[in-house]
This record gives structure tokens, C-alpha cells and sequence, in this order.
């Protein structure tokens, strides 16, 4: 295993001069009038970002932010079939020796940076909470990681990643926080590392099979049990997002190299396709512009190219519908349900099959948990690995206090 490099982001300035001179030459369409957000970003909100994006908005400033307020580390992981990737990660101990050492995994269009409000409080030692020594990998293909060079890189694989990085950084025995793509590759961990590495696994991205005819019992409880008011609005977003948000998903998913064209030559197509999901996939979360073009510059900068991140959906499309059909983790789950997630089933099909020992169901919050409410999400994690909790003491030898 490769020894551990410190890291500091450094854009060239030539980077920067490309991107000044693309978004000078950007051309906008007309937009029908009254039209609003529904056909997407309105253009006057456009026009705005990319004026300050190209005059105005200054990356070095949130460059040199990053670098004082995240320690981050890149390391070579060797992936069986594919070689040894360059993996870029922040990594945070605790001051508290016993702390519990927790694997964060982000999602598309997210990346480290989601780490960020959750980074100090999950860190804090106190005798009234856990604290935890915290990793948070830019996925393969993703922020300052080195992408997967040839196709086949699937759930396996990024699961493979994250446990080879755990187990790299001296941590034999760990718990994962994620969602989005983050809910995915965990599951995947706590299914093939379960129980002797990995020890318990929280999401708030709880995905599941509603019960089929295959379980009589379960699908007849389904058929017969009222769906309660916060179900029901869950039914709603999840079907505002399949019939109005999901269209990039079968283009990911299916062509992704048309998009890498567009995404790669063009910041203001990257800058149109994610301030889209940043605004509309949050419980009006009031982004700033600064905030947003950050969010979005990481991508426009990323190692691997602003074309390469979402690759991870052509590639591990088989792995994100078997879902039902695969084995499922036997380890401690946590769940956490936010109301404007964009897919929100009932919590009792989550049951049924992962083996949930606590969860927990807010009143505000969206698709980036970790940055909208990262308050929130912390205290979720703390119950469920603090004295008493169901988790407590999970790994041997690190109960999370001090």
C-alpha cells in the first residue's frame, strides 16, 4: 500500500485564464416568457452567474479556504483489474484517542466538499457525544481523485476503494455515512466487508423495494396499511422526480460520453446542468452565487475532467436496479428521511430487509442532507453510535469518548 501525500489544491493559473476566456464567449438561448424555472435555470439567473463566475467571483480565495479548513491527503489504491488509482481525500482525527473512525461518501453532483459543516462537530470531543475520526474520499472520477481509465468500474469497484483507503489509514474496523451514490457504495461495503470490517452504516438516501407477491405477509401488510400524511408526500416528490427531474439520469446512464463533449468545452453547459439540481433538489436552500460557483467549479477543475464524474451512472446502472435482488447487509443500519429527498418510500420497506436500528424523520432538509442540515444529520449519527444508542460501542476498542 502506498504512503500517504499531503495535498493542496493549486489550479494553474492557465486554468483560470481558459475559463475566463470560454465564459467571454458564452452565447445564451431566448427563454419563453413567464416560464420561470420550469423548462430549467431561468436565463436572467444565467446571465448572472456567468458575468460573476467570469468577473468578479475569485477562486483563489475559496481555493486557499479549502486548504486551510480541510486536511487532505492523497494516497495510490490499488483496484483488483484495474491497477492503482490516485485517491484524494480529506482526512480528520479527533483529539478524542478512542474516537470512531467514519468513512463519508458523497454522490453526484456532489464531492468532498459536503463534508465541510459536518467536518468540526463530528470531530468535537465532549462527554456528552461520540466523536469520530473522519475520511471523506473524492470518489474516482470525482474532485481531485484520479479517474477509472477503462470501462467496467462498477460498485465493486468503488467499494473496494473506500474499504482499501480505510484500511490504509490503519482503521481494520470502521462505520460509513453517505447518500446518493454514497448510499449505494456503502451498501455494497456493508455487504461484502460487513461484520469484520465494516460495523454499521448510515445513509440519508434510505432506498428500498416496496414487498412483492414473493413475501405473501409483507405484501399484504403493504396492500392493507393506510399510507400516513408524511408517506403520501413522499409518493409525491418521489413522483415529481421520476416524471420531472429524472431525465438526466437515462442520459448518464445510457450516453455519456455525448454529455462529456458539452460538459468538458463548455462552463456554462456544466454551470446550467448542476445549478438545475443544486436549487431545485434542495428545501429552498438559499444559495448564494459564490457558494453555488464553488460547488460547481470543483467539477470544472476536477483531475479527471468535468466530463468524467458521471460516468459512475453507464457504469454501475445494472448495480443501481438490483437493488431487491441482491443480498443485503446484515450489519447496524441507520436511516435519516428528509422531506424534499427525491425519493422518499416508506420507511417500513427499508425494514423489512436491512436491519435498521434507528431513524430518524425531519422537517426540512433536501437532497445534499450534509450541507443543508448538516446540524441535523450530525445529531442523527451521534445517537445512534452514543451511550445507549443501538450502535454504541459497535467498534471493539472505540467507543467515541474520551
Amino acid at each position: 500500500m502506498s504512503s500517504e501525500t499531503p495535498f493542496q489544491i493549486n489550479i494553474p493559473d492557465e486554468k483560470l485564464s481558459i475559463l475566463r476566456a470560454k465564459l467571454e464567449l458564452a452565447t445564451f438561448p431566448d427563454e419563453l416568457q413567464d416560464i420561470g424555472w420550469n423548462h430549467g435555470p431561468p436565463l436572467a439567473d444565467m446571465k448572472r452567474l456567468t458575468e460573476r463566475w467570469r468577473n468578479g467571483y475569485d477562486w483563489r480565495k475559496y481555493e486557499k479556504e479549502l486548504n486551510q479548513e480541510l486536511p487532505m491527503f492523497t494516497r495510490d489504491i490499488g483496484v483488483d483489474g484495474f491497477g492503482a488509482l490516485n485517491i484524494h481525500y480529506v482526512h480528520k482525527k479527533s483529539k478524542t484517542v478512542d474516537a470512531i473512525p467514519l468513512l463519508f461518501c458523497h454522490g453526484w453532483p456532489g464531492s468532498f466538499l459536503e463534508i465541510r459543516g459536518m467536518l468540526s462537530l463530528l470531530t468535537a470531543s465532549s462527554p456528552e457525544h461520540p466523536s469520530f475520526h473522519v475520511v471523506a474520499l473524492s470518489l474516482p472520477g470525482f474532485g481531485f481523485s484520479e479517474g477509472p481509465h477503462k470501462p467496467g468500474f462498477a460498485l465493486d469497484q468503488y467499494a473496494e476503494v473506500a474499504h482499501k483507503l480505510m484500511i490504509a489509514l490503519g482503521y481494520n474496523e470502521y462505520v460509513t455515512q453517505g447518500g446518493d451514490w454514497g448510499f449505494l457504495i456503502t451498501r455494497r461495503m456493508a455487504s461484502k466487508y460487513g461484520g469484520k470490517h465494516h460495523k454499521a452504516w448510515h445513509t440519508n438516501f434510505p432506498m428500498a423495494d416496496p414487498p412483492s407477491w414473493k413475501s405473501p405477509l409483507s405484501f399484504l401488510s403493504f396492500l392493507l396499511t393506510p399510507w400516513s400524511a408524511e408517506e403520501k408526500a413522499g409518493l409525491e416528490r418521489t413522483t415529481w422526480y421520476r416524471t420531472k427531474s429524472s431525465g438526466y439520469f437515462v442520459e448518464q446512464s445510457t450516453f455519456p460520453q455525448t454529455l462529456a463533449y458539452s460538459f468538458t468545452d463548455s462552463p456554462v453547459a456544466l454551470l446550467a446542468w448542476f445549478y438545475e439540481k443544486l436549487v431545485i433538489w434542495t428545501d429552498d436552500y438559499k444559495w448564494t452565487d459564490d457558494e453555488a460557483l464553488t460547488w460547481i467549479s470543483i467539477y470544472w477543475f476536477s483531475r479527471a475532467g468535468p466530463g468524467a464524474a458521471h460516468r459512475i451512472y453507464s457504469e454501475v446502472h445494472g448495480d443501481f436496479y438490483n437493488l431487491g435482488r441482491t443480498s443485503y447487509p446484515t450489519i447496524p443500519m441507520g436511516a435519516s428521511y428528509f422531506p424534499k429527498e427525491l425519493l422518499l418510500l416508506p420507511s417500513a420497506w427499508l425494514r423489512r430487509l436491512n436491519n435498521v436500528v434507528i431513524e430518524s424523520h425531519h422537517k426540512s432538509g433536501g437532497h445534499f442532507a450534509a450541507y443543508e442540515r448538516p446540524e441535523a444529520l450530525v445529531e442523527d449519527v451521534r445517537k445512534m453510535f452514543a451511550k445507549g444508542g443501538p450502535a454504541n460501542a459497535i467498534v471493539p476498542g472505540r467507543s467515541g469518548y474520551a
